[in-house]
């Protein structure tokens, strides 16, 4: 199971995090999001926990507490809606061409009411 780590600290590693939650189980990867324009790290990454169980414990367990100087927020990650990097809004809802409509007639000159 993928989880979400918000308000991390900007010296905080993926190997510090990935220490943090195999107190709870496997984790599988763990990444920090850096930002590509400056190289510096966003505030947020994830972690990918073998079991789903020890997952939902480390959210309980470590949601909203102190690590290294911030308050984390740990949720489980959302899915990827836009099917790559960048960009988009996600294909949340079909594309619907707009309805066609006669020209407009412009009268703000016209002197009858």
């Amino acid at each position: 199971m993928n989880l979400f780590v918000g308000n991390l600290n900007p010296q905080t590693t993926a190997d510090s995090l990935r220490q943090l939650f195999s107190e709870f189980g496997e984790v599988v990867s763990s990444k920090i999001i850096m930002d590509k324009a400056t190289g510096m790290p966003r505030g947020f990454g994830f972690v990918e926990m073998a079991d789903k169980f020890h997952s939902y414990d480390a959210i309980d367990n470590l949601d909203a507490t102190f690590f290294e100087g911030n308050v984390i927020s740990v949720k489980e990650a959302k899915g990827n809606t836009t099917g790559g990097s960048g960009g988009g809004g996600g294909n949340k809802r079909p594309f619907k061409p707009r309805p066609k409509f006669p020209p407009r007639r412009d009268d703000f000159n016209s002197t009858s009411y």
